[in-house]
């Protein structure tokens, strides 16, 4: 966390109805508790803001206080997903103080669960136990990796999603990110402040632009990290940046490896024998031939492929990655030896790709990563039409499918009647500051170019590394929005922070426990752990 030190044109599709409203909505009185080191609340805020004076939902936060006596406002967190319990990653992940410190003190931060979300009630919940969400997943491959699996995979899916709608009703109607929006202005209200500053990252920034673009006049300083197109996205296109942006970063994985093992093949055993993309290639093709028995647990390639996908967020966990994959591939060619090895490696891997969190009886990040997404977005449907897609997005990379196909489920989901979809072309009141990272597997560098030029008030700052966001990956970045966040100041046109050295010459720089203060916090992928 020492890395967030502060040194000091889309087309209107639907219409916004909810603006149409001539009753404002009541400001939420917040009262705070202790809770941990930080402080929560709930706030009630309509569930329908075309009737604010109608049923209220509550939205869970955590604030970590500033010096009141010099305290200029708050800036408001959101960690992307859609899905993140924003009041609990702030906490358990120690972003909060961690914020609260490097602003100095002159803000509070404050991480909020969306509705639906995390702590906030009602919980958006597609299953009845997380027993049920595991059953229902172990049933199905990760993605479909062969044309027999493509139909079940889809019909359960799109039942999946039936079966969402009717039993969150009427929360499911009202899960879209313009009522999110709507819900941060009234956050914002509740603790005072005249404008808005934020901090979003990964689907976070979809949410900061929305605000940004149904909010104008309301800006005080907003930081996107990691920015989702905002029209690809409402268009239900994302997969034109998914279906290539993953293979971008692995390139890079494999180039950093092949350098790294040319000082000393440990640094990268994936390398052995014939370089990695040897290496990682013919484990593939191994895997779709026949899964590998790992004690019980058999590794299937839709497995491999989400695992690289989780591998390519955050390269810090590289090494471990590289490892991962190269006794996987030595089981694949028969090395029994090399299970046991295999296993150890991915138990961590996976845990240099999980944000701890606290224990919940129900975590519905999953759930609620649907019931925001398919509110906003319209995809293809039925079967055939979302079907044919497929060989287009396998042309991209091998790793488009598996975006494509877990976006199944907003097939058949009715859209939100007040979504956002645009124009994305509004003059905000204070600049934007959008951050773009080179190599991102989740939101790729065009996105941020795309937003940059559509806002008509906005600065890019770019990051040359790896990985999916940027601000807690290098000091650079970091230094330029914190800096932006406390004084508003942009940084000059053109800024570039450079790359880190490699991450394959640098883990054993750093202990095990700055490793995973490493970890992203921001809008990672569902990987299974099965073992």
């Amino acid at each position: 966390m020492s890395k967030l030190a502060v040194s000091f044109c889309g087309t209107a599709l639907l219409a916004f109805a909810g603006m149409a409203s001539a009753v404002s909505p009541p400001v939420p009185v917040l009262n705070w508790t202790p809770c941990d080191d930080a402080l929560c609340a709930d706030a009630l805020v309509p569930l329908d803001y075309d009737t604010p004076s109608g049923p209220k939902i509550s939205l869970h936060l955590a604030r970590y206080e500033g010096d009141p006596a010099r305290r200029i406002g708050t800036v408001f967190v959101n960690f992307g997903g859609p899905g993140g319990a924003g009041a609990t990653i702030i906490r358990t992940s120690g972003f909060g103080a961690a914020l609260r410190d490097a602003l100095g003190g002159y803000f509070d931060v404050i991480g909020f669960d969306p509705r639906g979300i995390g702590e906030s009630q009602p919980q958006f919940r597609c299953f009845d136990t997380e027993g049920d969400r595991a059953a229902f997943l172990g049933m199905h491959p990760v993605f479909p990796y062969a044309d027999h699996q493509e139909r079940p995979y889809f019909d359960a899916y799109t039942g999946m999603a039936e079966q969402c709608v009717a039993r969150n009703q009427p929360l499911s109607a009202h899960m879209s990110t313009a009522d999110a929006a709507r819900d941060l202005d009234l956050l914002r209200q509740a603790v005072g402040d005249a404008k808005l500053t934020y901090l979003g990252f990964s689907y976070g920034s979809y949410l900061g632009n929305t605000y940004a673009n149904l909010f104008p006049d309301k800006v005080r300083a907003v930081v996107i990290d990691g920015v989702l197109n905002p029209l690809i996205w409402t268009i239900g296109r994302q997969i034109s940046s998914d279906r290539v942006a993953v293979a971008a970063v692995f390139d890079e994985f494999i180039r950093l490896c092949d350098e790294a093992a040319d000082q000393d093949v440990m640094l990268c055993p994936l390398n052995y024998p014939a370089g990695a993309r040897a290496t990682y290639d013919a484990l593939a093709a191994a895997l779709i031939e026949s899964p590998i028995d790992l004690g019980g647990f058999l590794y299937s390639y839709d497995f491999l492929i989400a695992d690289t996908v989780g591998c390519m967020y955050n390269p810090a966990a590289w090494p471990y990655c590289a490892s991962w994959f190269a006794y996987l591939a030595s089981a694949a060619h028969g090395d029994s030896g090399a299970v046991a090895r295999a296993r150890a490696a991915r138990i961590e891997m996976l845990s240099r790709l999980t944000t701890e969190r606290e224990d919940a009886a129900y975590s519905n990040g999953f759930d609620a990563m649907y019931g925001v997404m398919c509110s906003d977005t319209k995809y293809l449907d039925p079967f055939a039409a979302f079907a044919a897609l497929d060989g287009w997005v396998e042309k991209g990379s091998i790793f488009g499918p598996y975006w494509w196909w877990t976006n199944s489920p907003c097939a058949n989901w009715p859209l939100a009647e007040d979504r956002y979809a645009g124009p994305w072309t509004a003059r905000t009141s204070a600049p934007v500051l959008v951050v773009g990272n080179y190599f991102d597997p989740a939101t790729d560098y065009a996105g941020a170019v795309a937003a940059t030029k559509w806002l008509k008030n906005a600065r890019l700052l770019s990051y040359a590394g790896w990985g999916h966001t940027a601000t807690m990956r290098s000091q650079c970045v970091a230094n330029h929005v914190g800096w932006y966040l406390f004084s508003g100041q942009l940084p000059p046109e053109g800024t570039v922070c450079p790359a880190d050295l490699s991450p394959f010459l640098t883990a054993g720089m750093a202990s095990a426990e700055a490793g995973k203060a490493l970890k992203p916090v921001a809008g990672l992928p569902v990987l299974r752990p099965e073992m």
